[in-house]
């Protein structure tokens, strides 16, 4: 039997992406998660307790599978001792044989799902952040700093230098500011 299991996350909150994806594929069940956090994952967990000897677990990428190398690592060793196999399609790594790939391809796959990991988590926070309307990014300079610097540019009397002493906007932010 494959299980498709596919879970929401930023850049495929409805699953549509990875639905797409295991639709080309003969999945006998489709499970799927009713939220992207990596804790309390019950569709995950109930589906790994399912599995019997046999069955293929079956995701768009590791990632949608795993939320770290130890997690991975975790499930792994759950579907060697159920006899079952896993089948990620983006990294084309299919446990019902012998992996085509070099122990560096491997490590690869690895740093990618890491990089996954940190990626989502970051564009969640900084999304999270946007709908709470706190602003993200380096701080911006005070404007009257700003103004003051400007006027001091303009006046010619000034040496960049000085400019940044006494008001603290570097060269390069003045030049920003004298642009707009």
């Amino acid at each position: 039997m494959i299980i498709g299991y596919m879970r929401p996350f930023f850049e495929d909150p409805a699953c549509e992406k990875q639905a797409a994806i295991l639709g080309t594929y003969e999945v006998d069940d489709t499970r799927r998660e009713d939220h992207s956090s990596s804790k309390r994952r019950h569709v995950l967990d109930q589906t790994l307790e399912d599995l019997a000897q046999g069955d293929v677990l079956l995701v768009s990428h590791l990632y949608v599978l795993a939320d770290s190398s130890r997690h991975l690592i975790e499930v792994l060793d759950l579907l060697d001792s159920k006899q079952a196999f896993l089948w990620s399609v983006r990294e084309n790594i299919d446990t019902r044989q012998a992996l085509p790939h070099s122990f560096r391809e491997i490590v690869q796959h690895l740093v990618a799902l890491q990089s996954d990991v940190v990626s989502m988590t970051t564009r969640e926070g900084l999304s999270k952040a946007k709908e709470l309307g706190k602003q993200t990014g380096r701080p911006r300079k005070p404007d009257e700093n700003v103004k003051r610097a400007i006027e001091m540019y303009q006046s010619k009397q000034y040496s960049l230098a000085d400019i940044r002493e006494k008001t603290g906007i570097s060269k390069s932010t003045l030049y920003r500011y004298l642009e707009q």
